[in-house]
């Protein structure tokens, strides 16, 4: 359906609801007297009929708890001035703050006696796996290489506990370089890992939806797990835990082995299913072993046999909330524990991609976890923890979407400058710049606004040359130097102008606004655009000489001529035609190629007018509610490994305005999310079950 066709269907649905229903304020009278005033004229009056839509043929009827998505889509619509249609009489601002008070009023009625959406159980991602795995055993170093971490670290710089960034860092883009771990390469021996998980659409890649467990990757983890244990890698100078897992205890007595190996094996499956193990099955462990052992196998290797099994269980694979059925004794107790291990497990995959560490399974299991007081200073801790380096290399490159510009080509004839020496690309100086960007951010604890409209950025030689549109030889191309520079020049900075996104956002040979435009509509506002009708053709190229006069603007004038297109690029274009000034590669252009003046200008949010990029990029930080309301639901929505929904609706305005309150750092953003209903739901959570902070509701945990 149509952007167009969809705001007279908002307004159908709107005056289906309210029409002939007897109401007893003044402020539903008004309510009425809005919709009157700006529908019915153009939906049933004197017979006119637009959209297939006459009002007056309309019986009224209630839809309003029945319909929670209807009024989040009615609420964005109107926020967005997208409906009235630009051609009609707009609201005014103070009926439009009537209406969308009143609107999110009834939504939050609508939901408040609903469920959160469930968050699903869902396996162990690529990433997820790898990191388990290395916690579980105390390793030094990833078991498998992990293209999806875009920058690699090549000094000790990531030390959030100090809250402060080195002047100057070195890193690499593993996956637009050569492989330059030689002496010590990524990954152990023997051990090859299973497919990458790909990003959801408009998501990321701990979708529980999306990670399913078909049988052949099944047997690709039964492989992993047994490559694993038999790796030589995994030894006493890899695995600090070898000497309470690995080493045998061959100097007890045989009473007392078995009560060494009960213990560590204790220990072991605790860690690796999250919850403490229930006797049969430590029973079962405990008996594997001393059978092997008794059979004249060395500790050593029943040890990697255990550990083999453990890694392919689902009890490892799988994250999922369950009470203890098998004990029956106690069972409220029961519960709370499992749901105090529960978040543990939530905690630990949001900040840390991996599984709990043993201070949050102690708390869970001593029921204390869920104390908003404890909770709190658990989250301090775990962000001050160097394990959170891996939410810095999971989330923003994800959300960024990054990845595309591992395949970015410009051509090599117009942009001879993007390829470097031994056919190294500037992409690979390119990609460093947002995140570090965003490592400086979550270290030093600063105002996501920053991600906008920074003071600083991050560079090299190769860069700097690469936005000045030339090449920079040097001997500097795998292992990166990285220095924070102050910005002088306001085109640059932020996570929007940058030569990354400029770059992956473009064909070879040009632009494409509208692509830009939707990045820029997903990623900064999570707001994505349908996609376009399948009978859309492809902008045309340059191959005939009345093409080549036009600029992009004139040649895309087509699309918005389709009513079935319009709604979207009344959107989306003024957005993407911002960007225009910067080139393929990030170089920044007056002309085009034609000699035409580049015409950014456009009308944001059907509200503010703008003439250049540093108008437009003004408005964006002025209307930095969207942006901020925009990134904390990628936040959640990462968090909870889910799509979101109406019933979220209430903690995001929640955690909006208290950033807009000033709450905006990056780790008050991050604890919010940690803290908030949706991220504390249990299984058959009860909305009115809270608990009260001296600054905060939290869900009290049955």
């Amino acid at each position: 359906m149509g952007k167009v066709f969809r705001s007279y269907f908002y307004f159908f649905i709107l005056l289906q609801i309210f029409t002939g229903t007897s109401f007893a304020d003044d402020s539903l009278l008004r309510i009425n007297s809005i919709l009157d005033s700006h529908c019915i004229k153009c939906h049933g009056e004197g017979g006119k009929v637009k959209g297939k839509v006459n009002l007056k043929e309309v019986q009224s009827a209630n839809l309003l708890s029945a319909k929670p998505e209807l009024l989040e889509s009615l609420i964005g619509v109107i926020k967005d001035r997208e409906m009235p249609p630009e051609e009609e009489t707009p609201l005014s601002d103070s009926e439009r703050e009537e209406l969308l008070k009143w609107l999110e009023v009834k939504l939050r009625d609508s939901i408040k006696d609903q469920p959160f959406l469930p968050t699903q159980i869902r396996r162990m991602n690529r990433f997820q796996y790898n990191n388990s795995v290395v916690d579980l055993l105390e390793l030094d170093r990833p078991i498998f290489r992990l293209n999806e971490r875009l920058m690699r670290r090549r000094d000790n710089y990531f030390k959030p506990e100090t809250r402060k960034m080195p002047p100057q860092v070195r890193i690499s883009t593993r996956p637009l370089s050569k492989d330059i771990d030689n002496q010590r390469p990524e990954g152990f021996r023997g051990v090859a890992s299973f497919p990458q998980d790909k990003r959801a659409e408009h998501g990321y890649d701990n979708r529980a939806d999306h990670l399913t467990l078909s049988p052949l990757l099944m047997e690709s983890f039964l492989n992993l797990s047994q490559t694993i244990s038999e790796s030589p890698d995994l030894n006493s100078k890899e695995c600090r835990s070898w000497s309470w897992l690995f080493a045998s205890p061959e100097s007890a007595n045989a009473e007392g082995v078995e009560e060494i190996i009960r213990s560590r094996l204790t220990k072991l499956l605790r860690r690796a299913f999250r919850r403490p193990v229930d006797s049969v099955t430590l029973d079962r462990f405990v008996r594997f072993t001393l059978d092997q052992r008794d059979s004249g196998a060395t500790f050593e290797d029943t040890m990697r046999s255990v550990i083999g099994v453990v890694l392919s269980m689902p009890d490892f694979l799988y994250f999922y909330g369950v009470s203890d059925s098998k004990n029956p004794a106690d069972e409220s107790a029961k519960k709370q524990i499992i749901r105090d291990f529960e978040l543990a497990s939530r905690l630990a995959l949001f900040f840390w991609s991996s599984i709990p560490d043993d201070m949050l399974l102690d708390l869970a299991a001593e029921g204390k976890l869920s104390d908003p007081k404890v909770l709190s200073s658990q989250i301090d801790r775990m962000l001050n923890d160097h394990k959170s380096s891996r939410f810095c290399d999971n989330f923003p490159a994800q959300w960024l979407q990054l990845d595309r510009l591992i395949t970015s080509v410009p051509d090599p004839k117009k942009f001879p400058y993007f390829y470097l020496v031994d056919g190294y690309r500037s992409s690979m100086h390119m990609m460093p710049e947002p995140l570090l960007l965003f490592e400086t951010i979550f270290i030093e604890d600063r105002s996501i606004i920053e991600l906008l409209d920074p003071k600083y950025t991050w560079e090299n030689a190769m860069l700097k040359a690469n936005y000045e549109g030339h090449a920079k030889a040097g001997h500097d191309v795998v292992t990166q130097l990285f220095k924070r520079v102050p910005l002088s020049d306001p085109r640059r900075g932020g996570v929007i102008s940058n030569a990354a996104v400029m770059t992956m956002t473009a064909t070879p040979t040009r632009t494409q606004p509208i692509t830009r435009g939707a990045w820029i509509n997903a990623v900064i506002f999570n707001d994505p655009p349908e996609p376009p009708p399948a009978d859309i053709p492809p902008l045309p190229e340059d191959d005939t000489e009345e093409l080549a006069k036009l600029t992009i603007r004139e040649r895309l004038a087509a699309h918005r001529e389709r009513k079935d297109c319009a709604g979207c690029h009344n959107k989306i274009d003024p957005m993407g035609f911002a960007m225009e000034n910067y080139g393929p590669t990030g170089v920044w252009r007056d002309k085009y190629e034609n000699g035409r003046d580049v015409d950014v200008s456009g009308v944001l949010f059907n509200q503010h007018e703008f003439k250049t990029f540093l108008e437009f990029k003004e408005i964006i930080v002025k209307e930095k509610e969207r942006f901020v309301r925009g990134f904390i639901s990628h936040l959640l929505s990462y968090a909870l490994s889910r799509e979101l929904g109406p019933t979220d609706s209430p903690a995001l305005d929640e955690m909006t305005n208290r950033a807009m309150s000033g709450e905006d750092s990056m780790r008050a953003v991050l604890k919010s999310i940690a803290m908030s209903d949706p991220f504390l739901q249990m299984d058959n959570f009860k909305r009115n079950e809270k608990i009260e902070d001296s600054k905060n509701k939290v869900p009290q945990s049955p």
